[in-house]
This record gives C-alpha cells, sequence and structure tokens, in this order.
C-alpha cells in the first residue's frame, strides 16, 4: 500500500535561506490512533522510505516488538527524497528553477522541522518512542532537542551526534562519482544514474566489512582471474538502486548528513548539546560499523544523562541495524520493560 500524502500549501523555510513554496510530506500509518494509545515514531535513513513495516521487518510490524496492536507507529518520507515528499523530482509542483539539480540545501533539522508539521497535522501530542537508525538517528536526536517535551522515550543504532571526517569522505566520494557521469548536469529525472551506481557501490563497502565480504563473497576456483563474485554482488547492488532511487536525491541527502552536528548553532559545544537530551534513551552499536563505530554511540552515552549502551555482535557491519533484527528487538524489549519499572 502507498503512502499517503499530507499536502502543506504554505511556504516552507529551510535552514539555507531558500523557501519551498508549499510541501508535500509521504508517509505511512499503521494501526488505529485512539485516546490513550502509545506512539512509536520511525524515522528512516538514506535510501529508505516510509513503509517501514517492509524495511525493517522483524522489529516493526504485525507480530513485532512494534506492533499496531500496541502502538500507533508513524513513518514519514524524508524531505529530498524520491518517495513522494518534496525533493528534487518535484518538479511538476516547483518548476525546473527549484527542481531537479537546482533543489536547495536540505539539512537534518530541515527534514525534523517536517516532521513536526506531520505530527501537529495528525493530532499527535506525544510521541512515546521515537526510533531511528544511521541517518534516521539523526534525525531523531535534533527532534528529542527541538521538541524535548514531546519526545518521551528514544532508541537510537548506529548512529551519531555529528558527521565524522570518515563519513564526509565517504560522502564526498559518492558525490564525485556521481558528478562523473556525463549525464549529471542535464535537467531529466534519470541523469548520473551510472554515477548513483558507483556512488552505491563506494557505500556498500562501509555499509559492510573486510569480514563479511571474506565470507560470503570469496572465489573458491582459485583459478579464476575475471568475474569475481564480490564484484558481481557489488555490480548488483548497484543496479538494484538505480531502480529504485535517484541521483539527485542520493547527492542532496549525502550532503545533508555531512551538515549534520547537534552543536551547530547552539554554541558549538557537542559534549554540552548533548548533555541537554534528558530523554531516556537506549543506544545499541554494533561492533563490526566501519560507518559509525562503536565509539561514537560510547560517546553520546557518556555525554547523554539518561542514556544507555549495549554493543552487539554481527558480522553485518552497518548493516546490521536492519538485519539483526532479532538481537534488536530481543534488547529493546528488554529495556523498554525496565523503563516501566521507573514509572
Amino acid at each position: 500500500m502507498g503512502p499517503t500524502i499530507y499536502q502543506y500549501n504554505q511556504p516552507f523555510a529551510l535552514e539555507c535561506g531558500v523557501s519551498l513554496p508549499k510541501l508535500k510530506i509521504a508517509y505511512h500509518t499503521y494501526g488505529e490512533f485512539t485516546p490513550g494509545k502509545k506512539v512509536a515514531w520511525v524515522c528512516h535513513a538514506l535510501t529508505a522510505n516510509s513503509d517501514v513495516a517492509d524495511w525493517w521487518k522483524g522489529l516493526i510490524g504485525e507480530g513485532y516488538l512494534i506492533n499496531p496492536n500496541d502502538y500507533f507507529i508513524v513513518c514519514a518520507n524524508i524531505i529530498g527524497s524520491c518517495y513522494g515528499s518534496t525533493g528534487p523530482l518535484s518538479v511538476e509542483d516547483l518548476g525546473t528553477e527549484i527542481s531537479l539539480n537546482n533543489f536547495p540545501t536540505v539539512t537534518i533539522r530541515d527534514m525534523v522541522q517536517a516532521h513536526i508539521l506531520l505530527r501537529k497535522h495528525l493530532a499527535i501530542d506525544s510521541i512515546d518512542l521515537l526510533l531511528g537508525g544511521s541517518m534516521g538517528g539523526y534525525q531523531a536526536l535534533e527532534w528529542a532537542i527541538s521538541e524535548p517535551t514531546v519526545i518521551k522515550k528514544m532508541f537510537l543504532i548506529a548512529t551519531s551526534p555529528s558527521e565524522s571526517a570518515w563519513g564526509v569522505a565517504v560522502h564526498t566520494a559518492q558525490r564525485l562519482a556521481i558528478e562523473a557521469d556525463c549525464t549529471w548536469k542535464e535537467a531529466t529525472p534519470n541523469a548520473g544514474a551510472k554515477g548513483l551506481k558507483a556512488a552505491r557501490a563506494i557505500g556498500m563497502l562501509t555499509y559492510r566489512n573486510y569480514g563479511i565480504f571474506q565470507e560470503k563473497q570469496t572465489d573458491e576456483d582459485p583459478e579464476k582471474i575475471d568475474n569475481f563474485k564480490a564484484s558481481s554482488y557489488i555490480q548488483y547492488q548497484g543496479d538494484k538502486l538505480v531502480k529504485r532511487f535517484n541521483a539527485y536525491s542520493y547527492w542532496l541527502l549525502t550532503k545533508s548528513m555531512d551538515s549534520h552536528h547537534l552543536a551547530r548553532k547552539r554554541g558549538g559545544d557537542l559534549m554540552a548539546t548533548l548533555a541537554t537530551i534528558k530523554t531516556p534513551t537506549f543506544i545499541i552499536g554494533i561492533n563490526s560499523d566501519i560507518l559509525c563505530p562503536l565509539d561514537e554511540q560510547r560517546f553520546m552515552e557518556h555525554h547523554m544523562p539518561n542514556a544507555k549502551l549495549i554493543a552487539i555482535d554481527s558480522m553485518y557491519g552497518h548493516d546490521g541495524f536492519i538485519i539483526e533484527t532479532k538481537q534488536i528487538s530481543t534488547l529493546l524489549k528488554s529495556w523498554l520493560i525496565s523503563q516501566k519499572t521507573k514509572m
């Protein structure tokens, strides 16, 4: 089932100084929103969409820990994406002057302001559990600062309070790959497709790691001189993303991650900013994650007064946050029960 569209027919001011004349927010909900029912809101990562019950199976949806019987579940597609919310492909709504390769810079804070608009539209006064992994965690952290009385509990996994120099370098390499595509400057929806494939290939090297590639993609035939298994896998992953995503959105959203810093325009002191987040927070780090390594989650736990961190073992690196749902569910359930006893 496709997303619902919320049409906001007023100017939406972005941090960069540009205002979008209007805004569309695509979102999914699961369960009935009835008085007294808990609300769980999921913030999604880079190339995901608002159908969280599809891409986070095992954690979200019927029969899982965060289910529509216990929670009214919401997930909104971030602005700048290509899954229904206003973004570079919104040519019909925005015209060519501020769409395609002219779409303005979007920050994580802009995404959160759009989430807040949708929250108010849905008449949600309180979010019992805010969840986010990777870039979704960036949004959750920003939201906890922006609306501290709205967010009651937070779950973060494989995320960070500011983009690392390593992350910026990875994203820059990905954008260089897109920009090297000779079609990139063409004002067409499919511009930069080959570059997007290459960008995804770079990303896969950081989403996984040496160990998982060695275990799953090593060729058994020592006589091979071409057509290696690892190469086929990377090609396949690139082709798969090109079929479902867009180079303009990918380029834009990696820029959004680069500017992520909770202390930006808040005095510059990241430790002091984290200390203002009083929301009870459960954090999971993944021991094999090379994109958002465990040190980043340890830093958050150390400086957030009500945070608890648990590290999990996974061979899948950063992608463990969407793969290791059994471990995640067990640990999150235990933490949620512990929070009930504190009430």
